[in-house]
């Protein structure tokens, strides 16, 4: 799923200066852009029970897998972030998915338990 250096994700097609409308309508896949489903998808590690159920998947030992999520890292970059609507527990759960030591540890219920507290802690905002 790696986009090479000539595509850009937000299209999924070469990024070079031909006319918007020489291009091909973007492929959906079930009504969707390729996009979005990685937005959907990226926002959804932001909760660590799905990362706990990735885990028991064994989905996060997959290499395939572990190299999607590096992939995804471009949501990192501030043109992206934008379209994240939490940006802190989405990003800081994509840099913790990285780390094979997490992936691991991420199958115990008290990280789970603790990252899930730590992220409704950070959603509070003080008055």
């Amino acid at each position: 799923m790696a986009h090479s250096a000539a595509t850009h994700p937000l299209t999924d097609l070469p990024s070079s200066g031909d006319a918007q409308s020489s291009r091909p309508a973007e492929p959906l896949y079930g009504g969707f852009t390729r996009f979005e489903l990685e937005l959907e998808f990226v926002q959804s590690l932001a909760n660590p029970y799905y990362l706990n159920h990735l885990a028991s998947q064994k989905l996060l030992q997959d290499p395939s897998f572990v190299a999607y999520l590096k992939y995804l890292q471009y949501f990192t970059q501030p043109e992206y972030i934008t379209y994240l609507t939490y940006p802190g527990p989405t990003l800081k759960a994509l840099e913790l998915l990285q780390q094979e030591q997490f992936r691991r540890e991420i199958l115990s219920p008290e990280i789970v338990a603790r990252l899930a507290e730590a992220t409704f802690m950070s959603s509070i905002k003080p008055k």
